[in-house]
Parts: C-alpha cells; structure tokens; sequence
C-alpha cells in the first residue's frame, strides 16, 4: 500500500484507458451525473498494486492531480459518470426505485488480466437516486469499506474491491460533524439483484432482456452460446451465491444488510457497510444496528440469498419462457438447487479448515461439531481453527486453553485425528491445509474501529499497519503484527456497527 508523502511531477495524461460499457445502454438504465467537487481533496491511501494491474501509474495517482481524480474533483479523462438505477427488497419489504444515491460510475477499464472493471466514487455526493440524503461519505465508513474488501481479496473471497481512499476536507454531517472522503471501488460491474427488479417491476421485459445481454457478456461469457441464456445465468447466479455465501461464513463473515440491491449479480461481495467477523462464536451473531430481527445473521445468510435468488427468478421468468407455467417451473427449478450447491460448497469451505477432504464421510459431523464445541463458550471463532493447526502437528495445548472446560474438545480432537488417520492424511499435510484455509490475521472490529478514530483524527498509522498485516492473511504475522491477531480485551469488544450512510 502506498500512502501519498509528496507530489509527483503530473501532467494531464489519462490515467486509465476507459472504455465504458454500462453509458453504452439505453438512458433508462442510469442517471448522468456530475461529482460534487470537494473543497480541499487529498489522497489518504492509494493501493499501488491494484491500480499496476489496472494498467495506470501509481505515481501519477498518488500526485495531486491524481488527488483531483479520485476524489471527484475532477474527472479524468474519458469517464462518463453516472448513476445506476436499481429497485430492491430491503429487510423483506420492496421500494421500487432506489439507484446509486452516493456512488458515481466513472467507467470502465480493461485491466492486465483482460478483466473488464468498473471504477466508482462512493461518497462524490448527490445523485437523482440519493432521496433526503447528501450523497457523500464520512471517512469511517470509507477506510471500513477498504480494510476489509482488501482483506477478503486477500482470502480469497470474490469481492469488490478499493483503489484509493481520498478526504475531501468537507464535514459530513450524521448523529456528530465528521470528516469527509471518498473511496474508489473497482467491481466487475455492479448490477444487482435489484437492477433486474427495477426494470421487472415496470413491466420492461425489453430492458430485462438488455440488461442480461450486458451481465452475460460481462460476467458470464461463457454462456454467451447458452441455447437458453436467462436460465443459464439464473443458475450460474445461484451457484455463485451459493459459493460466496459459504466463504463468508467459513470465516465468520457477517455481511450485515443482504438485501437485494446488495447482492452482485456476479457473485462479488459488494457493499460493506455493516458488516463485522466474529469474535466469539454464535451462530446467531449479529452485527448490524438495523437488523432488529437477526434476518441477516451469521447462520441466516443461506437463507438470505436464497430468498434473493428468488426474487431474481422472478424478475427472469419472462426471459427464460414466454409461457408462464414453463417459465415458473424452470425457474423455480433453478431455485431449488440452491440448497444441494449450498451444502456441498459448505464441505467445500469448511472441510479444508480441518485439514479433511470434502468428501470425506467425517467431514460435515466433525464441521458441525466444531461449531457446537464454539457456540457452548462463545470461543474466538479464528482463534479456534488457528491453533487446531498446532494439534494437527501433536500440540493441542494452545486449542484447549481457549475452552474453560476442553473435555468436550478433547473428545472431539479424538475423533479428528481418527478421521484424519483414516483419510491417510498426514500430520505435516493437515497442518498445510489447514494453514491455506485458516487465517491468523483478520480485520477484527476492534482493530477496524481503533484504526477509524486514529484517522479521525489526522494519524492513519494505525490504519496502514493493519492493511500491511491483511495483505498476507494466511501466513504467521511478522513480530511488529502479532498483537493484530489477538483477539480484543472485554473494553475493546465491538457488539455493534452501523450502516455506512
């Protein structure tokens, strides 16, 4: 990560090759918008290494003319900003039209890899969509949104991710006056769940037609010769869903707000606004200071996008067959494997966090018993799987003290290692999968929020120091990071976060 000291030389060369797709539709589909300009913008970080692999020059974004681009400021050269429309069911209830209320598409780039990327101004102010609010960002929730995608990027979850985190020098306005910034997202698009719905709800079958001719091209190519390419995309979808969702509870993951205008199309995780990774474990933890319910709890967020993938059936259905009946069956079809492709992506997730192959017979009483040992004392979900590496290795001193009474764990290790044996798996072997799937190091709550204050307050040390550590998860935290992969004292317990607007 690169934290801009000084100006570069800059001229007015385009940083990025932009070739902008989404502006290419139908103007139904978005609103053309200009960023608001802020009053003083500066760069507070730049990820150098994602913007190399967008093709565009770390230096010359970290200048203050790059400043000036990703801040809103300015828009670099061949963006054509705008705002997307979208609907969505928020918490179970449908608003028809919601849209990009504080987030600006600037365009798109064909990255390194040939991968189409959409960049995007979160916070750059008011859009058509924004309804009563002011369309800009407080660094909090900006500097949350880059932590932590960038940590799932380092995990290998799908997910959106940040480029640069820019302050505006305005003060944003919430329950107290707050610093003002700007984060750039990069995303393989960002249509929604809700985005299909928006255009369904109107009964504009053409434009539900459009808009997944764009999201086939875009994030499912090689369906691009599918005989029935709605049911085709519809059930890529929900394996997608169904593969993210299990990753994120592999790692005690809580996303937080599932609606469907925050469900990517695409199987990216988008939209971290509540979000939080365990500590203690229970299964049904939540975060999220609106979810009054728990209807996105950690072990509710099968069901969650389930229940999405629904509603994007329905939004399909006229796409997939002109006849209603044939239309309904095909979908609800498509909806029903969802929790087959759950289960299985389930083992997928969890099976190497034991050191076991997924299809071993062992694998998912041994997963769920883990869980129950976890949820009878609240134990530190990461710390857990962690140190079951060590007892993979014949030291299982570290696992047991995180339990007040281990014999329930000792019977459990018994029936481990015994599957472990019988899988012929060896010591060294487990403990190497184990290592891959496991992380030491996560954005834990504490950690995130402790890095928010410093920034608040003019020092982002803290903030760099823990997007250093998250750079490399899975490995053992050099000496100047082992404190981040402690787990927080009582006083330093997060029980709560908050939506980013």
């Amino acid at each position: 990560m690169q934290t801009p000291t000084a100006d570069v030389a800059a001229d007015r060369a385009a940083p990025f090759a932009f070739d902008n797709s989404y502006a290419r539709l139908p103007e139904r589909f978005y609103a053309r918008v200009q960023p608001t300009r802020p009053p003083a913008p500066r760069l507070l970080l730049l990820n150098a290494d994602l913007a190399r692999e967008l093709g565009a020059d770390p230096a010359l974004l970290a200048s203050e003319q790059g400043a000036r681009w990703l801040s809103g400021a300015e828009l670099p050269p061949g963006a054509e900003p705008l705002a997307m429309a979208y609907a969505g069911h928020q918490f179970g209830h449908f608003v028809p039209q919601l849209g990009d209320g504080r987030a600006i598409l600037l365009g798109e780039v064909i990255d390194r890899a040939g991968v189409r990327q959409d960049l995007q101004l979160k916070g750059a102010g008011r859009t058509p969509f924004s309804r009563m609010g002011d369309g800009l960002a407080a660094l909090g929730p900006v500097l949350r949104e880059f932590i932590v995608s960038e940590a799932m990027h380092a995990m290998g979850v799908p997910t959106t991710r940040a480029l640069a985190a820019a302050a505006t020098g305005a003060v944003v306005r919430r329950e107290r006056p707050l610093p003002g910034a700007v984060l750039t997202r990069v995303a393989e698009g960002h249509v929604r769940v809700g985005t299909f719905q928006f255009f369904a709800a109107q009964g504009d079958h053409e434009a539900v037609r459009t808009l997944l001719d764009h999201v086939v091209a875009r994030n499912f190519p090689h369906l691009a010769q599918a005989p029935n390419r709605a049911r085709a995309a519809l059930d890529e979808a929900v394996a997608r869903q169904a593969r993210l969702v299990a990753q994120w509870m592999a790692l005690g993951f809580i996303h937080g707000v599932m609606n469907t205008d925050n469900m990517h199309v695409g199987g990216q995780t988008i939209d971290y606004g509540p979000c939080a990774f365990m500590d203690g474990f229970r299964a049904d933890r939540v975060f999220s200071s609106i979810d009054h319910a728990g209807r996105y709890a950690w072990n509710q967020q099968p069901r969650a996008a389930h229940w999405n993938l629904s509603r994007l059936a329905g939004a399909l259905a006229r796409s997939i067959d002109p006849d209603e009946d044939r239309a309904i069956a095909s979908a609800q079809e498509a909806i029903d494997a969802f929790p087959d492709l759950f289960a299985a992506a389930w083992r997928e997730a969890f099976a190497p966090k034991l050191g076991l192959d997924a299809a071993a017979p062992e694998a998912e009483a041994l997963i769920d018993g883990a869980l129950r040992l976890l949820g009878g004392e609240e134990t530190d979900f990461t710390l857990f799987f962690r140190r079951l590496c060590l007892a993979a290795e014949g030291d299982a001193a570290p696992v047991r003290a995180l339990f007040r009474d281990p014999r329930p764990l000792d019977d459990w290790l018994g029936r481990w290692r015994a599957a472990l044996e019988a899988g012929r798996v060896a010591p060294e072997e487990a403990a190497r999968r184990m290592r891959a799937a496991n992380p030491a190091v996560i954005p834990r709550n504490h950690r995130v929020e402790q890095a928010i204050a410093a920034a608040e307050a003019g020092d982002l040390a803290p903030a760099e120091r823990l997007i250093a550590a998250l750079r490399r998860p899975f490995d053992e935290p050099a000496p100047e990071h082992a404190d981040l992969a402690a787990p927080p004292a009582p006083a330093e317990e997060v029980r709560v976060t908050y939506c980013g607007t």
